[in-house]
């Protein structure tokens, strides 16, 4: 599959022609009325969580309420379909996370394209995933699980919350470069996947940390590495995958979409706003309690990073055969 970043740049400039005067007055009264950020995904989770963060901030500092929407079902492509038909007029936006760039792939019938329909307004943090293994595993680094795996080919059963999940496509990645033989067992998301680990029933989980991090704490997980490209803070001594699997990163996104169309002045808008809000010590120690890295920027820069994940994710996608449910 490809994906062409002209596609972002087109949705992040494409208002730029507009007469001076009306996109200033666009920009003045905006918001007038509530807003709504659509999750499309449960409450709770760390997508909501997110959400709410961003939403909270947009409130405090434009003066209107965004209210968090959660539309779940379909890893996310109810709440993106409604998003991508519902007014370019900045009141309806979109809480993007990696399942939107892994579904341009694993889902062929969709009513919507990702890429097309939803314009990119910035990309708040990237989000690292964990390698934990139930504390029976005779494996404290990489290095001894892959030894352990090639040992036991067949035998090591790792959850996901799902085909096509994250969790399950990070460990794909992981078994190519590897070069090891572990079983899929897929779960109705993480939560029920992380109780089973901590019971033993499963061998290893490529984890969000927020679903982790207190386990690991606990002692009840144990965290062999993080699938980012560099540590993380809120685990400063667990090394990376890539430290053992070169070129091996698996990183998320979470960051803020609108419909296509949406005046390229309000996306300015809150594209300079979300930046503050991403500046402040305390929404910043939040997405590291998350196990995110803040990031911020432009709306094109976040395109280019939903590009590059869209097109290395169908990649892994159509190598291991992986289907929707």
């Amino acid at each position: 599959m490809n994906f062409p970043r002209r596609a972002f740049l087109r949705l992040a400039a494409g208002a730029a022609a507009l007469p001076a005067v009306p996109r200033i007055s666009r920009a003045q009264t905006y918001p007038s009325r509530p807003v709504r950020i659509v999750v499309g995904f449960a409450a709770g989770g760390a997508t909501d969580i997110q959400a709410r963060l961003m939403g909270q901030w947009l409130s405090d500092r434009l003066g209107q309420q965004f209210i968090i929407e959660n539309r779940s079902g379909a890893s996310g492509n109810i709440g993106t379909e409604a998003v991508a038909k519902a007014p370019a007029d900045g009141y309806t936006l979109l809480q993007i996370v990696t399942p939107h760039a892994i579904n341009a792939a694993l889902y062929t019938n969709l009513n919507f394209d990702f890429i097309r329909d939803i314009a990119p307004v910035i990309c708040a943090a990237r989000l690292a995933y964990v390698v934990v293994v139930h504390p029976s595993v005779p494996a404290t680094t990489i290095p001894e699980f892959i030894a352990y795996a090639k040992a036991n080919p067949g035998k090591i059963n790792y959850g996901s919350a799902g085909p096509g999940t994250p969790q399950n496509i990070a460990c794909e990645l992981f078994k190519m470069m590897a070069g090891v033989d572990l079983v899929h067992v897929p779960y109705r998301g993480g939560a029920p996947a992380a109780t089973d680990l901590v019971a033993g029933h499963l061998q290893v989980i490529f984890a969000p940390v927020s679903e982790s991090i207190q386990h690991i704490q606990a002692g009840k997980l144990r965290a062999l590495a993080v699938t980012t490209a560099a540590r993380l803070d809120v685990l400063p001594d667990v090394p990376t995958v890539a430290d053992f699997v070169p070129g091996y990163e698996a990183s998320g996104f979470a960051g803020i979409g609108a419909p296509r169309n949406t005046p390229a002045e309000i996306i300015d808008l809150l594209n300079k706003e979300l930046n503050a809000g991403l500046a402040d010590a305390k929404v910043k120690t939040r997405i590291v309690e998350l196990g995110g890295t803040v990031l911020g920027g432009s709306p094109a820069e976040f395109g280019t990073i939903i590009s590059d994940a869209t097109e290395k994710w169908a990649r892994v996608i159509k190598s291991a055969g992986i289907k929707a449910e």
